[in-house]
């Protein structure tokens, strides 16, 4: 009786809340205006990819970019992280995979305003100005694990260039980045390990 209370105290600090993160569509090359004070907004990058290859047979690739905030922007000294997952020549010899999400340990998320409405946000999709067709439906955080969820799955094709591109989405930390893995899901059950890059 004396170790119930005990317990139960543990069992809660273990306990791990889903947060929901939020998610904005932005514009290119608008919101680097975010990580540069320089006119235009231009910024370096860093990319680096990781080849998916799905169920059905096709191998896509996973891309992961990141770079970091410059003096007297509004991300100054913190580190951008965007990522594609792009399909568009991966083919099926089978039938047609599909991701349909998308998880990667992140830890702690900065929140700025990436879409000008005075309002703080996690995660921006780039909808406009740059590549890709598909976006980012909801990002929910448990622990350092961050699930992204795509509006639709990104699917190979039936043949080369008739695949899917995400559009390119991000979120900052304030960590550097370093080398780890990502898991991609197939809506068929299916996963996948790939590199990537995040703080973690």
């Amino acid at each position: 009786m004396k170790l119930f209370p005990l317990v139960l105290v543990i069992f809660s600090s273990l306990a791990v809340q889903a947060a929901p993160l939020k998610v904005v569509n932005v514009g290119a090359p608008a919101i680097n205006c975010v990580f540069t004070t320089a006119s235009p907004c231009t910024i370096t990058v860093n990319d680096t990819s990781d080849n998916v290859t799905l169920s059905a047979g096709g191998t896509g690739r996973l891309q992961s970019r990141s770079f970091k905030g410059l003096a007297g922007s509004a991300a100054d000294g913190n580190y951008a992280y965007e990522y594609r997952l792009d399909l568009r020549n991966a083919v099926g010899t089978l039938n047609i995979a599909c991701i349909d999400w998308m998880s990667i340990s992140f830890g702690p998320v900065v929140s700025l305003d990436f879409d000008k409405d005075q309002k703080l946000d996690q995660v921006f999709v780039i909808t406009s100005g740059g590549l890709g067709t598909i976006g980012v439906a909801s990002a929910t955080q448990t622990g350092s694990s961050i699930k992204f969820t795509f509006t639709k799955p990104v699917c190979e094709g039936g043949a080369p260039g008739k695949g899917d591109s995400s559009f390119f989405w991000g979120l900052v930390s304030k960590t550097a980045p370093k080398n780890v893995t990502a898991m991609l899901h197939e809506a068929g059950g299916a996963t996948h390990v790939v590199k990537a890059r995040s703080p973690m």
